[in-house]
């Protein structure tokens, strides 16, 4: 069975692709490269044995979109991560976002409801929430008005998704996903951000080889243990086997409804420190940092309340914080040597 993974070189993706593969499926990537390499295809097929098909095009570009899917008429599957998700960026150019994250999702939906059926899996993010008004948050909490145009594209993507399914043959899953960290325990895939990382563990990981001066920790009165930000960090590879699951779901017509939102995170919160403590436990190495003024932005905590993905997708987060932080720094040291 073919699956499309767009996004598929990106950090989630790639990760992603290895689980299907794993599981026997056929995968076709799409990825302009924007914020991935080609290379990635070589950390995949070493891991799996096996190269997906790739396809270099630009979502944006609607005729590109259709000529793919004449070629690929037999795509039974897709999952979508293919989009810009850097908050600061998406507040200075708000349009970027908007053309990427949402005319690209139009595109592909336009073409999958012309199939007799198809599944979607949708790849959400827990900044829908906003700053939830009670932790842990379940799949019940209110959408909170987005804090910044990449959450409101993720808002209005789930919001689009719901209103194509009522009139289409599309059924979907949108996975709501919290801080996903990490990289394959084989060191073949991780992280792979281009220029400053924009998540706190490459920042980490970049500080201890030395690239980078000193993190910086946003804020350190929080109402929270430590006074820095909580935040439900997933491994990565816990977060890919999610997707295959979801996805195995709506084939097999195991789903209650046309659309289903599942949170995907670790029902645990982290502090700031907590991470960097983390990391000096599995490095055996001090980090350098320093305490900084609020971002604008952050929200004070978010956790997942795990309990629905956990009993209805029977699903569960396995790895810890310290294997998560292990896996990223084999990365970091692999990558920088």
């Amino acid at each position: 069975m073919k699956i499309l993974v767009t996004g598929g070189l990106g950090f989630i993706g790639s990760h992603t692709v290895v689980e299907l593969q794993n599981e026997s499926f056929e995968v076709v990537i799409i990825d302009n490269l924007s914020n991935a390499e080609e290379k990635v295809l070589e950390g995949i097929i070493a891991i799996t044995g096996k190269k997906p098909i790739f396809e270099k095009l630009d979502l944006r570009e609607k005729n590109s979109v259709k000529e793919f899917f004449t070629k690929h008429a037999d795509v039974a599957g897709v999952i979508h991560f293919a989009a810009s998700k850097a908050v600061g960026e998406s507040v200075e150019n708000p349009l970027l976002y908007y053309e990427n994250n949402i005319n690209a999702l139009v595109y592909l939906l336009q073409e999958l409801q012309q199939k007799t059926d198809a599944s979607f899996i949708f790849s959400s993010s827990c900044t829908v929430y906003g700053q939830a008004e009670k932790m842990p948050i379940t799949e019940d909490a209110s959408v909170q008005p987005a804090i910044s145009p990449y959450g409101n594209t993720k808002q209005i993507g789930e919001e689009i998704i719901q209103d194509v399914a009522k009139v289409s043959n599309i059924k979907a899953i949108l996975l709501r996903y919290f801080n996903p960290i990490g990289a394959h325990p084989s060191a073949e895939i991780g992280e792979l951000p281009i220029g400053v990382p924009q998540n706190l563990v490459p920042f980490i990981t970049q500080t201890g080889m030395g690239l980078r001066k000193e993190l910086s920790v946003f804020g350190s009165d929080y109402p929270t243990s430590d006074g820095t930000c909580v935040r439900d960090y997933i491994y990565v590879v816990d977060l890919a086997k999610a997707h295959v699951i979801a996805l195995k779901r709506l084939i097999e017509n195991k789903n209650e409804a046309k659309v289903e939102v599942f949170n995907v995170g670790t029902g645990t919160g982290s502090t700031v420190l907590e991470v960097i403590q983390s990391f000096e436990k599995v490095s055996g190495q001090k980090l350098p940092y320093k305490l900084v003024d609020r971002r604008e932005g952050d929200v004070i905590e978010a956790y997942a309340d795990t309990q629905k993905a956990n009993k209805i997708l029977g699903w569960k987060a396995e790895s810890t914080l310290d294997q998560a932080i292990e896996s990223a720094w084999k990365w970091e040291k692999k990558i920088r040597s």
